[in-house]
Formats: structure tokens, C-alpha cells, sequence
């Protein structure tokens, strides 16, 4: 063995100063972020273009429902510039997409399906001419009767995929029983994902029938599959390589394979490289949004608000095809539940079928859905009883303690548990923070106070109401879909000390790749600037899962960990051998070399009981004797399972909570809110980067907030002379998400302050989906004002009010 060179050895036996903070655990800025102000960060659209790029652009349906006869394209091949126009016959493979149902054509056949389907692409040299070309196509369509909203698809049996139903304990018997009910049925709104950057893909024709495509994707791996499918082709010719997104919230999970696809399918009739990137009208009228839901419940209750029984039904408006709705609304039967025990329930979901956008995966991925319905009903119990809202919530808590009076259980599958601490789908809730949370955040934010405050102010207030609520969230971490629970990882040490790590996971501005460079760095105790992060790439880490489910930095943080802790592993064998010490003796810790100065930059250090020496120059010693230094990682999620026929088991590893109090103010003259103060207590476990964490805890609060009050979807009713079922809020004069205006100045983000329990990267949580049910205290909070405006009028009865609460809605609620 080759040992140091004396240069290489610091002073011996002095230890090392360490010097705080080290990467895991404390804020350091987004990867991207200087890069990004300069505007040095390059996306899809930004990649220079290869010689001979051809552009690609969708012939769009402007029918709901019809017959497609054909398409007449000599006008837009007798424009300069045209190159040719694709449609189904012209795919080499299978033209259906390779979606696990199977129900999604690449291009129209034979019927169109929404207003926007893509019936054809015309490819030209250049964009804003393949645009025009489309626009002159012709098609010849009969049309039939559309399919607009999902109440009708139920009562015509109309679905994608079968119902599904999960019931525990007697819902009936219980309800039958019950002290009180209550029934009701309202509607919540669907969401346009609104991502920065739009869809876009870049498909580049390489030797020996193998193909490169550049995607704004948050699933390469799926990106790899569905162009391979198309094409005719293996995997392995297909190469996915994705370096960041300009945002994705889902909506880049599966309906970026549309785009790859095309463009592929271009690039392989032309024999040139393609790229097709979708205007901002077309983006909303082809891809699909967060599924609307319409809901009806009843519910049983006692004289303090806890729920004794209730049959609640979910009809999730899907689409045309099933693209995720399967297990978007599963998801939003596992959260139907949110923070509180169901003792007797029945739920009933359905899929329906409409002539509308194939709706997808939205951030919380049906788990809003779910904990929405949940909410409103214990808002509604509470202000029947006329009790405060937060005493109904409290009562309903999942707690260890022992049930009254269960009934057998209806179904054989989930029997009735022995304490309030199991979900209505088996799983027991293990690790239940949620009354200390409530109880800190209520106290911190003075509830009561101000509850008594808004009380007062309403009183002798002609026109503006105010409403307060406090509503807390459980939400499940993991894949639904087991098999997608695992991920890899490499970790490349180069001979100067510096770290290269590719991973499965992708960026889109959540700061994943930082987190991953952050727990690297840790593991090899290594100042954070040493490590870099590149492009997710199939060809590095195949069979990688979609960046979704909140698990991005689970996952491949995780992965990323093991792989650094193999070097790390092959280093300190390496420099035991050397100091006639243990492995386990070794530490590589960041810090400054015995006698540097207090100021000097910290660096990574292997140290031993008698020695001290740079990182830098044991891996370059490392290398010379031969020693591997990189590595990959592999994770997979453990304890996770479940059966899907019932929909029981264990399909989360963990659960994280949190809770939000929401002031607003409504305007009884025109229905216009103003959201006016917010406090959030939220679980992230031991965060990995706080400033990441509270930033998105703050943007998914806002959002959420954008889909239950700004952000409505108007679909052309069935009978419009024109355009029936187009989408008419597809531009930013029409669709409102939320802008800096709408976030109040009273916006306070605290993190609660214990670790995961469970053997999570760093004791962390996940943060990207959970915070975003947090905002349906403000959903809670207008419909307190609207109950404050209508027994100030004289009005009795339930809020019956839809999501999103628009100024119009609030108004006709505050008046009926």
C-alpha cells in the first residue's frame, strides 16, 4: 500500500476544528438560485438547437364529443415552411399511449374526446409557422352529445374505471342511531397547474436508432418508456434527460409524456431533430388540471360534535381517459379521514367519465379532495350544534383511547379496531402529535382571544364580516403504488476531493437536488460547495420514480446517503490501514486543519486518533492504491403495504401534520374576501434545510389557498351556441391564481421540532404536498364569515357554498 506523502499529513494528534453549521440541518440557498437571478439557468427551451431543427405543433379539436371522419391538410402543406403533418397512421408503434389503463390514444381515432384533444401534428421549420400550418387544418367531425360534469356521467354509470368502496363498522346502523344528523352536498373546483414553464420537449435523433429527448419532465423513466412504446422501440434506445423544470406541481408527472412523444414521433417521420413546446392557451386546453369533485354526505353526531356515523360518496370528474384518476382518488379515500377518527363509515368513490381535459396528478394528489370533504362536514356539525368549530375538531382527534359502543364491522377486510387511533383503512396512527401541535399553535396565535375579538367586531359591523378557523392536516407519506417506493443513487468522487451525484429524482424548483448535495456532503464531511448535482438522466439511474408523492428527497436523499456512506466506507478502511486504528475510528467531519485561522474557509477532514488530514489528498492517496471511490445507492421504503382490491393495510411509512389558523374578511355588498392573518405550526421531523422547508410550506399554503378562492375553471356549458365543453379560463385575464397582493402581511411559519420517529434521511419529513391542505382554513374561515353575515341577517340553515369561494359564490351565499 502506497502511503501518504508527508505534505499530506496535518499536525498529528490535535483534533480538528469543526466548524458549524455543516450542511444537514441548517438553511443554505437553493442550488440554482444565484444562476437563476442572472438568468444563467438554463431550461429545455433554452438548450441551443442542434442544426436542422424542425418545430412541431398540435391540431386541437375545437368539438367535446364527436365522430372524427378525417382531416383535410392540404392548406397547411401548401404553406412555405411545412414539412409534413402526422396523424395516427403515421405512428411506427403502438398509437395508443403506454399508460397502465390503456385508454389514451396518441392522436385522436375516430372520435375526439375534449375540445383540445390533439388530433394531428404539423411540423415546419420553425414555430410560429407550424402554429399558423395548424390552424389551417381541417376536420371533419359529427358531433355527439358531450358529457360535462360528473353528476351526469354517475347517472349515466359513465366511469374509466370501476367504483371503488371502503366501509368499516355499520355506517347505517350508526347514523340510525345517532343523537343528530346532517346532509348535505356541495362541489369543489378543479386547479390549472400554472406551471412558469410551460410543456415542452426536445427529441434529438442519434446513431444507430437511438434517440436523446430533452423533457421538462418530473418522470424521465416514464418519458424513456412511453416514447420506446410509440416508437417501436427498446428502452435502452431511448435516453431521458431532464436538468431542472420550471415548475411541475404534478402536472409534469404524466402529461409531459405527451409532449416526448409527439416530438419523438415528428423527429422519426422527418429523420430531424424536433422540439415542441406548447403556447400557453394551448397548454391549458390539452393537459389536465387537479380533478374537481362533487360530494354528498350524511353524518351522524352527539351533543359535543363527535361523529357517530357517515356515508360519504366522492365523484371524481376524470376526464376522458383515466390517466391517474385511480389513485388520485384513492388518495382522496385514504384522507377522507384527515385528523379524525371514523368509527362507522362507508365510503363510496366513482370515476367519471366527461368530455373534458383527462384530469392528472396535482400537488396532495387527491389527498386535498379528501380532507376537504372532511372539514366542511365537521364545520357544518359544529355550527348546527353551535359550537366552535375548533371544540367539533378537537373532539374528532384520533386519540389512544378505547371506543364506545362499536358495531361489528360491515366488512369483512376492516374490522372494527379496539381504539380511536386506526384509520378507516387499517393503517394505526402511531405517531400522533396533533393535539400538542393544535394545542401550541392555538395558544401561540391567541384563538380564543381573537375568536372572541371577530365575535365582537361583527357585531357592530354593517358590512365586512370576519371569519376565523384553525384546521389541522395528517397527511400519508409514500407511493400508493408500492412498486414506485424505491430509488438509486451515484456518488462519484473525483480525484481533487470534489463530488459529482446523479440521482432518480427530478428539480423543479422544490430544492431536491440541494437537500440531496446537502446529505452527501454531511456524509462525507465535506463543505457543501463541493458537491455538485447533475441532470437526472436514464442513462445514469434507470427505472427511476416519478419526483411526486411528496417522497423526492425520501427516496433519493436516502439512496443518495447510502451510496456516499459505501465511499466513505472505502476511505476509512483505507486510512485505518494507514494509522493501525479501527474503521469505526475514522471521522470525516468539516472543519479547519489544526492551527488555520478562525477565518479561514472550513474544508474536509479525515480524522483519526493520531491524525489529521486533508480529504483532498487521502483521495487522491486513495486513488493511487486503488481503492473505488464512488458508488452507487439503493432504497427501497420499508414497512409499506396494502391490498388494493379493499383498499387496507399500511400504505404510508409515515404520517406528517400540521395545522393552520386563517383570518379573513368578506364584503357582504359584493362577496369579495381578503385573506388577512396566518400562523402555521407545521411537522417537516429534523429539517434537512429549514429555509427549503418554511418556502414551501409558504408557496403550498398559497396555492391551496389560489384553488378554494381565485382559481376557478369555466367549461362552456353543453347547450353554448359555440365551443360547448371549452375550457374558457385558459389565459391569466381569466384564470386568477393568487399574486403578492393576496398574501396577507401577517404570515407567520413556525416548524414543529421533533425528529421522524421512523428511520427517515436526517429524521425529516417530507414537505412539498402536506402544507397544502393547510389552506382549507381558509376555505373554513369564509364560510365562518358567511355563517357570521347570514345570523346577522336573519338567515337560517347550512353555508352552502362550492369551491372555490369566488366573490360570486360568497355573495349568493351570504344572501340565499
Amino acid at each position: 500500500m502506497t502511503a501518504l506523502s508527508a505534505h499530506a499529513v496535518a499536525t498529528p494528534t490535535t483534533p480538528a476544528q469543526p466548524v458549524p453549521p455543516t450542511a444537514m440541518g441548517h438553511s443554505h440557498a437553493h442550488e440554482s438560485a444565484q444562476a437563476q437571478v442572472r438568468g444563467a439557468a438554463p431550461y429545455v427551451d433554452d438548450i441551443p438547437e442542434t442544426m436542422g431543427t424542425l418545430h412541431a405543433a398540435p391540431v386541437l379539436s375545437h368539438v367535446a364529443h364527436g365522430r372524427l371522419h378525417g382531416l383535410d391538410a392540404s392548406a397547411a402543406l401548401a404553406l412555405p415552411g411545412v414539412v409534413a403533418v402526422l396523424t395516427t397512421a403515421d405512428i411506427p408503434g403502438d398509437p395508443v399511449l403506454a399508460a397502465y389503463t390503456h385508454d389514451e390514444p396518441i392522436l385522436a381515432t375516430g372520435t375526439v374526446q375534449h375540445v383540445g384533444q390533439v388530433m394531428a401534428l404539423v411540423v415546419a421549420t420553425d414555430v410560429n409557422t407550424a402554429r399558423r400550418a395548424a390552424r389551417l387544418v381541417r376536420p371533419h367531425i359529427t358531433h355527439l352529445p358531450p358529457v360535462l360534469h360528473a353528476r351526469e356521467a354517475h347517472a349515466q354509470a359513465s366511469y374509466v374505471l370501476p367504483p371503488v368502496h371502503v366501509a368499516r363498522g355499520d355506517a347505517a346502523t350508526a347514523l340510525g342511531r345517532a343523537p343528530h344528523t346532517l346532509s348535505g352536498a356541495f362541489e369543489v373546483g378543479g386547479q390549472e397547474h400554472f406551471y412558469l414553464e410551460g410543456q415542452i420537449a426536445y427529441a434529438l435523433p442519434q446513431e444507430q436508432n437511438q434517440w436523446l429527448i430533452h423533457s421538462s419532465t418530473q418522470h424521465p423513466g416514464e418519458i424513456q418508456h412511453w416514447v420506446a412504446h410509440a416508437l417501436g422501440l427498446a428502452l435502452h434506445q431511448v435516453r431521458v434527460e431532464c436538468r431542472r423544470m420550471g415548475g411541475g406541481f404534478g402536472g409534469k408527472e404524466t402529461q409531459s409524456g405527451h409532449l416526448a412523444v409527439w416530438a419523438a414521433l415528428a423527429a422519426q417521420h422527418t429523420g430531424r431533430p424536433v422540439k415542441m413546446r406548447l403556447d400557453r392557451d394551448d397548454d391549458f386546453l390539452i393537459t389536465g388540471k387537479r380533478h374537481p369533485f362533487s360530494y354528498d354526505y350524511t353524518v351522524g353526531f352527539d351533543d359535543q360534535g363527535r361523529l357517530c356515523g357517515l356515508q360519504l360518496t366522492q365523484l371524481a370528474h376524470c376526464g376522458f381517459s383515466a390517466d391517474l384518476s385511480g389513485p388520485v382518488s384513492d388518495r382522496a379515500i385514504f384522507h377522507a379521514d384527515n385528523a379524525y377518527f371514523l368509527q362507522d363509515v362507508a365510503i363510496s368513490s366513482y370515476r367519471c367519465k366527461t368530455n373534458t381535459q383527462s384530469h392528472t396528478a396535482y400537488r396532495g394528489f387527491g389527498g386535498p379532495q379528501g380532507v376537504i370533504a372532511i372539514e366542511t362536514i365537521l364545520g357544518d356539525v359544529a355550527r348546527h350544534l353551535g359550537l366552535d368549530p375548533l371544540a367539533v375538531r378537537l373532539a374528532n382527534l384520533y386519540a389512544d383511547e378505547p371506543l364506545t359502543q362499536p358495531l361489528p364491522s360491515v366488512s369483512a377486510h376492516n374490522p372494527t379496531p379496539a381504539q380511536r387511533n386506526v384509520t378507516h383503512y387499517g393503517m394505526a396512527v402511531e405517531d400522533n402529535i396533533l393535539l400538542p401541535l393544535i394545542a401550541q399553535l392555538a395558544d401561540g396565535c391567541s384563538y380564543q382571544k381573537r375568536k372572541a375579538d371577530i365575535a365582537a367586531w361583527n357585531a357592530s359591523s354593517p358590512v365586512i364580516q370576519r371569519g376565523l378557523a384553525l384546521t389541522p392536516v395528517k397527511f400519508g407519506i409514500s407511493f400508493t403504488a408500492t412498486q414506485f417506493n424505491q430509488a438509486g443513487a451515484l456518488v462519484h468522487v473525483y480525484t481533487d476531493g470534489s463530488v459529482l451525484v446523479n440521482h432518480g429524482g427530478t428539480e423543479m424548483g422544490q430544492g431536491l437536488h440541494t437537500k440531496v448535495a446537502q446529505i452527501v456532503a454531511s456524509e462525507l464531511g465535506l463543505p457543501l460547495h463541493r458537491v455538485q448535482v447533475s441532470a437526472s438522466d436514464t442513462a445514469r439511474v434507470p427505472n427511476a420514480s416519478a419526483t411526486a408523492a411528496s417522497s423526492g428527497t425520501d427516496l433519493n436523499g436516502r439512496a443518495a446517503q447510502y451510496a456516499a456512506r459505501s465511499v466513505r466506507a472505502n476511505l476509512a478502511a483505507f486510512v485505518a490501514g494507514l494509522d493501525g486504528c479501527g474503521a469505526g475510528e475514522v471521522r470525516l467531519v468539516c472543519g479547519r486543519l489544526p492551527g488555520a485561522p478562525a477565518d479561514s474557509p472550513a474544508v474536509g477532514l479525515v480524522v483519526t486518533p493520531t491524525t489529521t488530514r486533508l480529504f483532498d489528498d487521502v483521495v487522491q492517496a486513495a486513488y493511487v492504491n486503488r481503492i473505488q471511490l464512488w458508488s452507487d445507492g439503493f432504497y427501497r421504503t420499508p414497512k409499506i403495504h396494502y391490498d388494493k382490491t379493499t383498499l387496507t393495510g399500511r400504505p404510508f411509512y409515515y404520517f406528517s401534520y400540521g395545522a393552520a389558523c386563517t383570518e379573513v374578511a368578506i364584503d357582504t355588498l359584493t362577496g369579495e374576501s381578503r385573506v388577512l392573518a396566518v400562523d402555521i405550526l407545521h411537522d417537516v421531523g429534523h429539517s434537512i434545510n429549514p429555509a427549503l422547508d418554511i418556502g414551501q410550506v409558504e408557496g403550498a399554503f398559497v396555492q391551496g389557498m389560489g384553488w378554494l378562492t381565485t382559481e376557478e375553471l369555466v367549461w362552456a356549458a353543453p347547450d353554448a351556441e359555440r365551443n360547448a365543453g371549452a375550457l374558457l379560463t385558459r389565459a391569466p385575464s381569466t384564470y386568477k391564481i393568487p399574486a403578492a397582493g393576496d398574501v396577507p402581511e401577517h404570515f407567520n411559519v413556525a416548524l414543529w421540532h421533533q425528529p421522524n420517529p421512523e428511520d427517515n434521511v436526517g429524521g425529516s419529513k417530507a414537505v412539498g404536498e402536506p402544507p397544502f391542505m393547510l389552506a382549507i382554513s381558509v376555505w373554513e374561515a369564509i364560510r365562518d364569515a358567511v355563517a357570521s353575515a347570514r345570523a346577522k341577517a336573519g338567515l337560517a340553515g347550512p353555508v352552502k357554498l362550492d369551491a372555490p369561494a369566488t366573490a360570486e359564490r360568497v355573495l349568493w351565499a351570504v344572501r340565499q
